[in-house]
């Protein structure tokens, strides 16, 4: 008969805690990447940044991270490890150290060693991607009204920061209106 009582008294004090707190989580990493890409330019950069990054699978990857573990972590530790300056993600097939610095993002592959950074480059005002010494250049500002972005070709096509500009870059990598569907 005790254990019964031990039995009824676990579930009762579980399903209490589960109202008390949301279990939803916070999905802070997606909301950090979200938070970066808004203040990165004005609401035309923020789209096409958007639309660059939907392209790379940034955004999928920061909220299945955020679905599958980060949310996870933070329900049962109180603590979500996207809020700090340097993280460990589990991968697939690895676990990657995430740290920001005063240029951008370095990611390390813990287990190839491999490093990725997310550069931004002051005196030509682009954010870069480098991968094992190799860069690419994401995307430059030309001017107040302009930018000079990445294609899936591998070349550069000069977008006006304006609702047109953003719908024909949309149009010049094959999305259409496919991305304002998805936000």
């Amino acid at each position: 008969m005790r254990k019964k009582h031990l039995i009824v008294a676990t579930v009762v004090a579980l399903s209490a805690s589960m109202m008390m707190q949301s279990c939803i989580g916070s999905f802070a990493l997606f909301n950090k990447v979200k938070s970066w890409n808004e203040q990165v330019g004005d609401k035309f950069v923020n789209e096409l940044v958007f639309v660059a990054m939907w392209i790379l699978p940034v955004y999928e990857l920061c909220l299945t991270a955020d679905v599958l573990v980060l949310n996870s972590i933070e329900f049962w530790s109180g603590e979500n490890p996207a809020l700090a300056q340097t993280k460990v993600v589990d991968g697939k097939d690895a676990q990657y150290l995430v740290a920001s610095n005063d240029d951008g993002y370095v990611i390390t592959n813990m287990k190839t060693k491999q490093v990725t950074r997310f550069n931004f480059k002051a005196e030509d005002n682009s954010w870069w991607l480098e991968n094992n010494g190799d860069e690419v250049k994401l995307f430059s500002y030309v001017d107040d009204n302009h930018v000079s972005i990445l294609t899936r070709s591998g070349s550069y096509a000069t977008v006006e920061l304006s609702q047109q500009g953003v719908l024909a870059y949309q149009e010049l990598v094959g999305l259409g209106g496919a991305a304002y569907a998805l936000r």
